[in-house]
């Protein structure tokens, strides 16, 4: 019989996050400040608390979990490795497709991984209020819920098509004691002016975080500041205990490396959680194939130019070099809310630049087949962005079947789609379509980066 399920003892839970900083082949760019000079900690300061500033800017290999953090993560890490059998056996493939199931946190996906530590550090550090963004709402639910574990307030900008696609997030971050408001709104000065130029906006992530920004810096207590679901080096830090924990469940199942590594990437977090640990082997000279997939309709990776831009459309944020649409770029308002987003981690990026990562692009209608797919063979309903990954592990393993060869297939099952079901009825009622953005539009958009500085390109060409 084959196990289909892997478990580490919670004595085994991984007591350090892995940095990818420390082993990148060319060293990190510094994010920028409006005069073109790298930003100092300090500048940072009052957008975030300064042991999470001292995070994002290390190249230490290692860094600590804090045994309070671990307490709260224990109440469902480590989480299972599966392996999708169900799957291989519709597919007829060689392939052996193992996924590590995020979607058994208390929030239903990865992100609580980096919520609880974000919320701790600031409460360590005398914070009582954090603002942050989100689109599908798995990232507002998630900080929710560590701010109500921490006794912290928590004001979420949710990007408006999500707000009214997805109402049972906004009632889950209810419940555990959240302010949820639909972004753009009237309550900053950035919602306000978005309004006033495009007043039937279906919202974007990069307009809620100038809101969320601007929330926090303005509150004149001090006692407010702003949490990232994605994107910075400190945040794709905190979900490495996913992939750290899937390298040991691997070894339980008696595999040593995955050929293939693949996880759907929105800011990159989840992607970046599962795969970096990874790309530590491959930098080392482990062979293997490590796909970040993102939508056809917001291509940053296989279409936007690796530069140096803002995170956020008012242009709050310092200038980082990542791949970009624009931070101006309103993505068409697709089901997979978490992937709408004009940019991608600096670390993810320069793990593509570099040749490490390999992104992929798939449509809408692909990913919904495949969802439907994994919901008649392994019976459980996936979130959108989750099924990008699954349409490309699919592909994957047919190529498998197709070259006669059994490879081992490792992807982040990054969270369920059980309040994302208005989706799929659309699906299946035959209202939903393909938009692969067009090359005029990426080009369009370009102009919002054109005067910025432009980070150096050094691919070693090595992988």
């Amino acid at each position: 019989m084959q196990n289909r399920k892997f478990f580490l003892d919670e004595s085994d839970i991984p007591k350090q996050w892995y940095n990818l900083a420390a082993d990148l082949p060319t060293p990190m760019q510094p994010p920028l400040g409006p005069d073109g000079k790298p930003v100092t900690p300090e500048m940072l300061a009052p957008v975030f608390p300064m042991n999470l500033i001292e995070q994002e800017v290390s190249t230490k290999r290692w860094i600590d979990i804090p045994e309070e953090v671990l307490d709260i993560l224990y109440r469902w890490r480590p989480s299972p490795l599966r392996r999708a059998v169900y799957l291989e056996r519709f597919l007829k493939t060689p392939a052996k497709i193992y996924f590590k199931d995020e979607s058994v946190s208390p929030a239903g996906s990865h992100k609580p991984n980096t919520a609880v530590p974000q919320a701790w550090y600031n409460k360590q550090f005398g914070i009582k209020r954090i603002t942050t963004e989100t689109g599908a709402g798995q990232w507002g639910t998630a900080l929710s819920l560590a701010c109500n574990l921490m006794g912290l307030e928590c004001k979420v900008f949710m990007v408006r098509i999500s707000f009214d696609q997805k109402p049972f997030r906004k009632m889950i971050m209810g419940v555990w004691g959240a302010n949820c408001v639909a972004s753009p709104s009237t309550e900053t000065q950035a919602g306000r002016d978005i309004l006033a130029q495009m007043p039937d906006t279906p919202g974007s992530l990069g307009i809620a975080i100038s809101e969320a920004i601007e929330a926090a810096v303005t509150d004149k207590t001090g006692q407010t500041r702003y949490a990232l679901g994605s994107v910075l080096n400190h945040v794709l830090l905190h979900q490495t205990i996913i992939g750290l924990e899937a390298k040991k469940q691997l070894k339980i199942a008696g595999e040593k490396l995955p050929d293939i590594v693949i996880g759907c990437a929105g800011g990159g977090s989840n992607f970046a959680g599962l795969a970096f640990p990874f790309v530590y082997d491959k930098i080392n000279g482990a062979k293997m194939e490590i796909y970040p997939v993102e939508p056809e309709s917001c291509p940053k990776m296989t279409k936007g130019p690796f530069v140096y831009d803002h995170g956020d459309t008012a242009g709050m944020t310092p200038l980082l070099p990542m791949h970009s649409l624009g931070h101006t770029f309103i993505p068409e308002p697709i089901h997979a809310g978490g992937l709408r987003y004009h940019g991608m981690a600096p670390l993810v990026s320069q793990a593509v630049v570099e040749g490490l990562c390999t992104p992929k692009a798939y449509g809408q209608m692909k990913c919904y087949e495949a969802a439907m797919t994994w919901a008649k063979t392994e019976g459980t309903i996936c979130a959108p962005e989750t099924s990008h990954a699954i349409a490309c592990v699919i592909d994957e393993a047919v190529k498998a079947k197709d070259e006669g060869k059994e490879k081992v297939i490792l992807f982040n099952y990054s969270g369920h789609g059980l309040m994302d079901l208005v989706g799929y009825d659309k699906y299946l009622s035959g209202q939903l379509s393909d938009y692969a953005l067009p090359d005029s539009d990426v080009k369009k958009f370009q102009s919002s980066f054109a005067n910025f500085p432009k980070p150096e390109v050094k691919k070693t060409g090595k992988w």
